[in-house]
């Protein structure tokens, strides 16, 4: 297979992160036979200082040629004070709906070597869970270019109010549901709404479009949980979950939160697609996304290598998965990442500072990864 993949290192960390995930993507094609030609393009940051604009048009048009993003992070506080339709961030959000990619997919689990890192007792991470071992492992499926963030906004004249607006169609609602759904119907057949149904508007929206649909997929579990109350039940039982789909920024802040539990937010992937997975119009036709870890760009640790770049690599095992459609390239980078946790293998943000670990930089944990995918051969 030959793969085109628009590149987009970004700012602050993101080009650190960036390369081992790079790396490892040329090692899985050399190892089952694939080659994925890389187009590094400006956006956000950098594109502002480059061109003026956080997503330049070429930018844009590249990528749309492409099969899919790679997205390592962009913005600072560089570029704080510039207007809000000139920050970086405003790339993600215009790449996001120019690209159509409308449900958003964070898988949330608990490597076992990293139990030492997570900040639950075992008694709670045991809650809920499956066969009351001390493990989670849910999937948060997050609307991506509707609500909030791309409703009306502004402020009055005078500068002393201001109004964000969160709006939804009903079809935007049953698109996302439909992914998580299809999600649960491979995993363990759970689905919780999460919303605010009890307060808004579009929330009782949310859970009247569910409440229909869940109707036409018998045998999965439908709940539903206000937001602030599924926040609590993530520290009080985050086994209980399989199956989390929300709002575009329920899900934005949900998934921050899960992170902790893992470690580190540096170890979460993502996965923006543009359809959804298993429900796919031709046979094997394959899913534009784009891929890239949760964080942020973290400037105050920039050029340090210290980043943990593991978040990166997985984004390129579910790139590998969504939008080539290679499942047992995608799960051999997986298995890859739990060798090098398992072998010791920390960056610092990961570090439990047990007598069998070895602390390692970026550039060192990548290239860990990539040795332990080729031993694979």
């Amino acid at each position: 297979m030959n793969g085109k993949i628009a590149f987009i290192p970004g700012d602050g960390i993101g080009p650190e992160v960036a390369a081992p995930a790079a790396a490892v993507l040329d090692a899985a094609g050399a190892l089952f036979g694939h080659v994925f030609h890389r187009a590094e393009l400006p956006a956000g940051g950098r594109a502002v200082d480059e061109t003026g604009v956080p997503l330049p048009p070429e930018t844009l048009e590249e990528a749309k040629r492409c099969d899919a993003v790679f997205l390592g992070a962009v913005g600072g506080p560089k570029w704080d004070d510039l207007p809000v339709n000139l920050r970086p961030e405003r790339a993600l959000l215009d790449i996001r709906r120019e690209l159509g990619v409308f449900v958003n997919l964070r898988p949330v689990s608990l490597a076992a070597p990293l139990r030492s890192v997570c900040p639950l007792k075992d008694e709670i991470l045991s809650a809920g869970g499956p066969g009351g071992k001390p493990v989670f492992d849910f999937l948060i499926v997050r609307e991506l270019t509707g609500g909030i963030y791309f409703g009306a906004r502004g402020r009055s004249e005078d500068g002393s109010s201001a109004w964000d607006t969160e709006s939804y169609s009903r079809p935007e609602i049953e698109r996302v549901l439909e992914a998580a759904y299809a999600a649960a119907a491979e995993r363990r057949k759970k689905v919780c709404v999460v919303d605010k149904a009890n307060v808004l508007e579009s929330s009782r929206l949310w859970r009247e479009t569910a409440l229909r649909m869940s109707g036409s997929c018998p045998g999965i579990e439908t709940s539903f949980l206000y937001v602030d109350n599924a926040a609590m039940q993530l520290i009080r039982a985050p086994g209980s979950f399989d199956v989390i789909v929300t709002s575009n920024m329920f899900g934005d802040i949900l998934s921050d939160e899960a992170s902790a539990l893992t470690g580190s937010i540096g170890m979460l992937p993502s996965a923006s697609l543009a359809g959804v997975p298993g429900r796919r119009p031709g046979p094997a036709r394959p899913l534009m996304g784009i891929y890239e870890p949760i964080h942020g760009s973290a400037p105050d640790i920039a050029g340090k290598d210290i980043a943990n770049p593991l978040g990166a690599v997985l984004s390129a095992a579910m790139m590998l998965r969504y939008s080539f459609g290679l499942e047992k390239e995608a799960a051999a980078v997986e298995a890859a990442v739990n060798s090098v946790l398992e072998k010791g293998y920390r960056t610092a943000d990961i570090s439990g500072r047990g007598g069998k670990e070895r602390l390692a930089g970026t550039r060192e944990m990548g290239e860990a990864v990539v040795q332990a995918l080729e031993e694979q051969a």
